[in-house]
Formats: C-alpha cells, structure tokens, sequence
C-alpha cells in the first residue's frame, strides 16, 4: 500500500513501522496474503492497538483502499476475541525448551500419520518389473501369500524403502523404536484391506511383524558405539548360544492388593527393558484404609504376550585381532524370529542396537550409585540371515570382476596343483605328499543330497601320526590362518563338550542354555586338533558323528536338537611311546578302528636319520632365520597368501564336480584289488589290520579326486584326478595300512618274533641295573649262545638307545643303562 506522504506524516512511528513491514499490494490482496497474516495475527494479541489505529486512519477512498479496510478491521476484532477468551479462567503456563510451543503433541501426531501413510502407500504401490515386460506389486503380494498361509511376518528391504521415498528410509534408520512400530501398523491396514473377504471367524485382523533386509556394508561388534544407540545396524557373527523361546507381555493388567482395582492395558517397552510397578494406589475411596506402599501386582492371565528368545552372538574368529579375545552381544528375538537359528550358524543381524539396565555391584567397597548410568548393550533384532550352505564367510561376495579374472586365469594355469601346494606353508622344508594332501583337504570335496533326503559329506579328514619335531603342529597352525573358517584346539585342554556343543545354565534365568564347541563354530571350513592322542577315549567318541555325519545331536536337560559340523578334521598325534618304533608295528597306535575309519588319510611321519637331509634342512632353517626380519613375501615363484585364502573360498562356493564315467569305472576296479590285498595281507599275518579298508576309504578316494578338480575349477574330475587321487592315498592310508608301517619292520612281522624281542629286552634288563655299564659284545655274545639271532638282539639295543634307556660309551664299546 503505497500511502500519501501527508498521511505518513500524521502516524506514529510503530504505525508507519507496521505499514512499511507489511508494504502490502493489491497483488497480495487479491492473492490472499492478507488472509494469511490475519490468520499468523492471531498469535500477536498485543498489536490490535496498532492495528485498530490503521482503520480508523484509513480514510482515503477506493475499491483497493476498502479492502485494505475490512482487513485490518477483521484483524484487530479477532485478536481483541483472543486475549479476552478465558479472562476469568485460572492461567495453565507451558513450558517448551525445544521450541515446539503449544500444540506441539498435536503436530508430531500429524506427521506420526503422515509416516504412516506414506508406509502404506509404499506397500500397496512399490512393484518390480516394467509395463513392457509386466510387474507385480512385490510387498502386497507377498503380504496377501503369507497371510493366506498363517505366516502374519513379511521381509522389507530398505533399499526398495530408499528407492520409493529416502526421506521416509531416512526416518526408519534413525528412529526404528518409533517408526517401525507405524510400518507395522501400516502392514496391517494392507493385510485387511488385500484379504476382504475373510472366512467366517477370522474377522479380526492379525498382528504382522516386519523383518527389514539390507545389503548395506556391515559393522563388527566391536565397531558399535554409543552414537549408533537407537539407530539400525547391520552386524555379522556366529551364534553361540541359544535359550528356550519363552513368554514376554506387551500389554499388562494390574491389581491392587488393598482396594481391588484394577489397571488395564498397560503397554510395555519391547525389547529388554524393564518395567516398574506403580508404588502408589491413587484410587480414592471414602472411608476406605490407605493402600499400602507397592500395592500393585500383576494378572498373568489378563496380559498380552508375544514368544522371545534370547541367542548369543561372538565375532567370526577371523574379525578378531590376533592376540585378544572374541567379543559377544546378546541378541533379543521375539514372535516369527524365535527359532530361526542354532548355535553354530553364520549369521548376519538386522536389529535396532538398545541399552538395559545393569545389575547394581553388590562387592564389599563398592559405591551404590557407582553403577547408575551404567548401561549394558544388546541388540534387538529386527531380520537375520543365515549362510545355510556353510560354505564360510563367503568371500565371493568381495571379489571383484578383475580379481575373478586373475582367479581364474590361476585354475587355468597348468601347474596350479603343485603352486598351491608349495604355497602350503613354505616355511617348512619337505612333506611334499602331506602339502598335497592338506591342499586337497582345504579345497574339500562336493556335498551330495541323495533322494531320500541322507547327505553325503565332501569335507575331508586327514590324521598326522609321528615322531615329535616334524613340524605337524606348524602345519596345524597354517591351516587355521589360511581356511575360509579355521578353529584350532589341543586335544590334552578339549573335552566331549567343548568339541561337540554343552548345555549350560543361564545366570540370570537359571534356564539351560545350549552353546556349541569347536567343531560347530568350525561350520564350513576346518577344526585343526592337536595332540590328538592325548585325548581322553570318551572324547574322541564323541566326535565319532560329528566326523562322519556331521551332525552333533544332543539330548540333555530336556533339549533336544540336532546341529550342524560340517567342517574338515586335521588331527596330528604321536606314537605311544612318544616317536615311532618300528619293532612295536600296531602298537605305537593307541586308536580304535571306529575312530581310524572315518579319516580320509592318514600319513606317517617318521624322523629318519639322513645325513644329506639333515644338511639341507638345516640349511632351510637356517636361512629361515637369518631372512625373518626382511623377508615378508612367500618363495618367488609361490602364490601369495592372501590371494590363496580368497582362491580356497572362491573355489569352494563356486564349484562343485562330479567323478566322470571312466574314472568311476576306473576307481571301481582299483578298489576291488585294494579290498584282495588288505585281505591277503590279513590272511598271511593271521590278524585284522587296524586300518581297514572299507567303502568309507572309496568314498575318501572320490572325495580327493574332486578336490583336485576343484583346484582347476573343472566341473568333472577325470581319469587324470583318479590317478592323483589312488597315488595319495596308496602313500598316506594304504602304506600305513598295508606296510611294514604297522605291521613291523621286515623280519618281525609274525607273533613270535615280537614274543622274541620282548623276551631279549626283559632278560637285558635283568642283565644289568640302572647306572651300571657293560660291554656290547659281551653281551651279544651271551644271547647268541641261548640261540637267539644276532640281528635281533641288536635291534633291541638299537630301540632301548632310541627311547634313551641305553647310551654307548668309551668309543661306543660299552652300553651304560640310564633308564
């Protein structure tokens, strides 16, 4: 409004200030902007002086003039309407420190529906496909699918969130305590609405829990902190334990002990908070006592409950720095996700990362407000996936498409057997075989589901039996680091229960709990036992299913389950009599055959006396040595480890072969003369041989030929694998079997010539005592005269001079008794 100066000159200076802010036009007006402002007036009760000064100034003629007018008179009556309402009421004062001012509760409900709206409209209208090539509405149709089949859950991924509305995703990720419960909400509207008509008595629409899916970058555990309380993560780990699903109210129905009343429909908190009971009863009743202090307890048959269950969680053991322990989480499930998973499975969790109240420290000296604002973590979960396959932590899914090229121009390489193999611990000098064999036992066999729904295992077991300095613990120990999943353990510090899985009681619940072992947290890669003849016998027929079936099936403490081992055992043990004797034949194994068995090969590990080989392996230690603080990459020439690790998990996942027709023929025949010459060589030493050779070696056989076509990423292993395969086998188990390994040296192989050199040694001691010391040709001398062979009464020498109960002396003339 463009005033004449004459009439400005008559204001007040609030007057023209007012008339100048406002530089109104006839645009304004005619546009409604005067509207607007008479509505934002009503909030400024204290310029309606100002604005009854503008009317009656206002005397200049005109339509425009008019209208401004009526405007301001309007204004100044309304506002004058509004500080007078409620003159003579008592004044109620708000204070609001976030700015919301009055009415602020009325405007997160306006947007509360408005989420809400937009979740439903996400539901009914997100689709996949295009118009050319048709499309379905995914979550309707999936919703109205579950319904249908009494599955009242549906799975949302957040990227289709993103793509439909970000801001919306945005809310969802930041605030899932309050919004997730309003995409529920909205999941229900959806399922009424897409399954009208229901049957007679289903009238009620059912609650519908929403899981959430995500293909975001997960987090560790040991990555969560406080900035990310209340907010989504997406977490990866191994289940560990798991309690029984149990009862927890949603919504509770109160009574009080003194008067009777009665308080309905009290929603709780989901998750694992707690709740506290009103301590007061404000029911007022004439003439009535005072209800006493905590009055209130609660109907259990009058609350609304859902089924929870609580698991455990620890890091995957290669997420774990070297050196420090695994940590934990504890998981809280409730309704469709109970019983979703067992100890031992690899999971990823969607869950919303929430606090609890810890217990007070109740130790002598501590503070009682020490722990006040202490608050423990744990997850609530909101989706989980499960690796089912157990092929591990499934590393294809980081590989590139150039480092799939590089892998795969690895398996076209024509000696990529032999690179793998040298890069098996090339630290250690020789063992070539037992590198062979252990690279077979990485790369595994193929899994097979028969129709009648039985499995046959592909992982394969290997057992290391020898003399001590052999390098078999290293070995053990390259194993583990280089497995897609690697669990290492003695066999003197493992029991049954820690193997296999225990159950455990629940501190806080006092419930039982069930936590797997070694070989299940060793799901889809490899448990390296040590020390596996120090083993108690109990033990290790414990894992007597676990290694065939793979499978753990328990029974205790009113659970019973089954759970998944479906891992590679690589046992290393030593003789009875702590290195190898040739003269003892079977005895220096202290296993049964039920245990022996299920081994795919067993390799012997002798420590032989050479002196060209004791050379170049102390040369190879040396330099081993001399290099380790500079040499930081493997043997020129040799794969690097950690391409080695990502090639083993690559292989494992993508490829799974098949013996070819002529190599199962070819493996038949081979197995029918191996079968004739166990049987032979039984029938001639009149006795059993502790290794046998049954089908479970043939299925050993095939599992080697398909490992060594997994290293060549082939789909078929053929004749050339069956070779290599036979060849492994015939120098690990058939040898130990069927030669002078377990049988004894050549010449003391019957039952008397072990009764003979028992009697040698038990006279020889009688010979002479402990300290004392004799002449060698002596006594060879003696014994040949009570018509004992010569050459066997040196062989006992040589076995008491190798177990350290003899020493030679005086230029090896005379044998002095230590032991």
């Amino acid at each position: 409004m463009n005033a004449p100066p004459s009439y400005l000159g008559h204001m007040t200076s609030a007057d023209q200030s007012i008339l100048r802010m406002g530089s109104f036009h006839q645009s304004d007006i005619e546009g409604g902007e005067i509207n607007s402002r008479e509505e934002n007036g009503k909030e400024f009760c204290r310029e309606s002086d100002t604005a009854r000064l503008l009317v009656e100034s206002v005397t200049y003629s005109g339509p425009f003039y008019a209208l401004i007018h009526r405007k301001l008179t309007r204004l100044a009556l309304t506002t004058d309407r509004v500080r007078m309402s409620g003159f003579d009421n008592p004044g109620v004062f708000y204070s609001d420190s976030f700015g919301g001012g009055e009415g602020h509760g009325d405007e997160t409900g306006a947007k509360r529906s408005q989420i809400k709206k937009r979740f439903r409209e996400f539901l009914r209208q997100f689709r996949e496909g295009t118009d050319r090539t048709g499309f379905t509405y995914k979550y309707r149709d999936e919703l109205k699918r579950h319904y249908t089949l009494g599955d009242y859950w549906i799975e949302v991924e957040i990227e289709d969130l993103a793509s439909f509305d970000e801001d919306l995703s945005d809310c969802l990720y930041k605030l899932p305590t309050e919004n997730l419960p309003l995409l529920e909400e909205a999941a229900k509207d959806v399922a009424d609405e897409v399954t009208r008509p229901r049957p007679l008595g289903e009238e009620t629409v059912q609650d519908i829990q929403v899981l959430l899916k995500s293909d975001a970058h997960p987090t560790s555990i040991r990555s969560l902190k406080s900035e990310q309380v209340s907010r989504l993560v997406k977490v990866p780990g191994i289940i560990i334990s798991a309690t029984a699903v149990r009862a927890k109210a949603t919504r509770v129905c109160l009574q009080c002990r003194g008067c009777r009343s009665v308080i309905s429909n009290i929603p709780l908190p989901p998750g694992l908070q707690g709740y506290a009971l009103p301590r007061k009863c404000n029911t007022e009743n004439a003439g009535r006592v005072k209800c006493p202090l905590d009055p209130y307890f609660i109907l259990p048959d009058r609350c609304l409950c859902v089924d929870f269950q609580t698991l455990r969680l620890q890091e995957a053991p290669d997420a774990v720095p070297h050196g420090e322990m695994p940590r934990h989480l504890q998981l809280y499930c409730d309704r469709y996700l109970c019983d979703r998973v067992v100890p031992g499975n690899r999971v990823t969790i969607m869950g919303i990362f929430s606090i609890k109240k810890v217990a007070a420290m109740k130790a002598k000296g501590h503070d009682k407000s020490a722990g006040v604002g202490i608050r423990a973590s744990y997850l609530r979960v909101v989706g989980i996936q499960v690796d089912t396959d157990g092929a591990g932590r499934g590393a294809t899914g980081s590989v590139t498409p150039q480092e799939e090229e590089e892998l795969r121009s690895l398996a076209a390489s024509p000696d990529v057997y032999g690179s793998l193999a040298a890069s098996l611990a090339p630290s250690i000098y020789g063992s070539e075989d037992l590198k062979k064999a252990i690279t077979c036992l990485l790369f595994g066999g193929s899994r097979k589901r028969l129709p009648d729904g039985l499995t046959r295992r592909g992982d394969i077991n290997l057992l290391m039996l020898g003399d001590p300095g052999t390098a078999k613990s290293q070995l053990l120990k390259f194993v583990e680091r280089c497995s897609p999943i690697g669990v290492y353990t003695s066999g003197k510090g493992s029991s049954a229960a820690g193997l296999t899985a225990s159950v455990l009681r629940d501190p806080v619940t006092r419930g039982f709990i069930m936590e797997g072992g070694a070989m299940v947290l060793a799901d889809g890669g490899v448990v390296c036992i040590d020390e596996f003849d120090k083993m108690r016998e109990d033990d290790r027929v414990a894992i007597h299913e676990a290694m065939e079936q793979q499978t753990i099936s328990i029974a205790k403490a009113g659970i019973t389950t089954t759970l998944n081992s479906r891992c590679s055992v690589l046992a290393a043990a030593n003789s009875v009599f702590g290195r190898w004797d040739d003269s003892k034949g079977e005895d220096n194994i202290d296993f049964m055959p039920t245990i022996l068995s299920r081994f795919d090969m067993i390799f012997i590990i002798k420590d032989h006396h050479d002196t060209q080989r004791d050379m170049t392996l102390a040369r190879h230690v040396m330099n081993v040595h001399l290099s380790a603080h500079t040499q930081t990459d493997a043997v020129e020439g040799e794969i690097p480890l950690a391409t080695f690790k990502k090639y083993i998990a690559y292989a494992r996942v993508k490829c799974g072969p098949r013996l070819s027709a002529a190599a199962a023929e070819k493996l038949k025949n081979r197995y029918v003369v191996m079968r004739s010459g166990a049987r032979e060589h039984e029938r001639e030493s009149d006795k059993r041989a502790s290794i046998p050779i049954t089908v479970r070696q043939l299925e050993a056989v095939i599992r080697i030929a398909e490992s060594l076509a997994k290293m060549r990423l082939q789909a078929v292993a053929g004749e050339e694998e069956v070779d290599e395969a036979l060849r492994l086998f015939q120098v690990s188990t058939l040898d130990a079997a069927l030669s002078g390994s377990l049988s004894g040296v050549e010449g003391f192989t019957t039952q008397e010539d072990q009764e003979m050199i028992s009697r040698i040694e038990k006279q020889l001691k009688r010979r002479f005592a402990i300290g004392s010391q004799v002449s060698e040709h002596s006594i060879v001398q003696d014994f040949t005269k009570q018509k004992y062979p010569e050459h066997a009464v040196l062989k006992v020498l040589h076995l008491m001079m190798r177990r350290g109960e003899l020493q030679h002396r005086m230029q090896r003339k005379v044998l002095y008794r230590v032991k």
